[in-house]
């Protein structure tokens, strides 16, 4: 591979960003184009900047949020590679992330190398996933999230806050917003949103909303 392959680094946290250039620092055939902070400054970025060769690509941002911009990316600059790098790995995103037109998804936990090593595959043709990703994806493949597939619901029986929480879900709002509204942590969100998926049978946020307003829980 040739040296000096470009890369930008897209996320909302700072924190974030400086550990994956601290990552990407070890290896001298890497250099950072720019990084943004959500969807809008990258596409902004992207106007003038004609570098870049691969995007690592957060999804939960204000503004414009990964997978929106992805899409973007693929439609107005299909040269360059987008690999979703990020800390969720439930059916919803990792279908949407696909759609969109990723071409690979990593969780943020991804050692250096094995973050160099995807960069690499990835502008080689490859798509690369974590490995639990590449499980769900497979399992996707099998049970695709189509509107038909959804379960009846009968005798369904959702916590109290399981169904606050499924309601601010319907409200389009991020998991950030809803801990923050429910006085609780992004991470029991998430735990409730598994439970809800469980109890309703179902594999992403639009089928548990159709679903729950059919039904009538919210």
């Amino acid at each position: 591979m040739a040296v000096n392959i470009h890369i930008a680094i897209v996320d909302d946290n700072k924190l974030l960003i400086k550990s994956v250039r601290e990552k990407l620092a070890l290896f001298p055939d890497i250099r950072i184009s720019f990084t943004a902070n959500n969807g809008l400054q990258c596409m902004d970025q992207l106007l003038s900047d004609r570098t870049t060769d691969l995007v690592l690509m957060d999804i939960e941002m204000p503004e414009q949020n990964g997978i929106i911009t992805t899409a973007l990316i693929k439609r107005n600059y299909p040269q360059i590679k987008v690999i979703v790098l990020t800390v969720f790995d439930d059916d919803e995103n990792i279908f949407n992330a696909i759609q969109a037109g990723a071409d690979g998804y990593l969780l943020k936990e991804i050692p250096p190398s094995s973050l160099h090593d995807a960069i690499i595959q990835t502008l080689e043709g490859g798509a690369v996933m974590t490995p639990s990703i590449a499980m769900k994806t497979l399992q996707l493949m099998r049970s695709p999230l189509h509107p038909e597939t959804i379960s009846d619901g009968k005798d369904v029986l959702l916590s109290e806050r399981e169904t606050e929480v499924l309601e601010q879900l319907s409200r389009g709002l991020p998991y950030t917003a809803i801990a923050e509204n429910l006085i609780i942590s992004p991470s029991t969100v998430r735990r409730h949103i598994e439970n809800i998926y469980k109890k309703l049978q179902v594999h992403s946020k639009i089928e548990a909303i159709e679903l729950a307003k059919k039904k009538r829980i919210i």
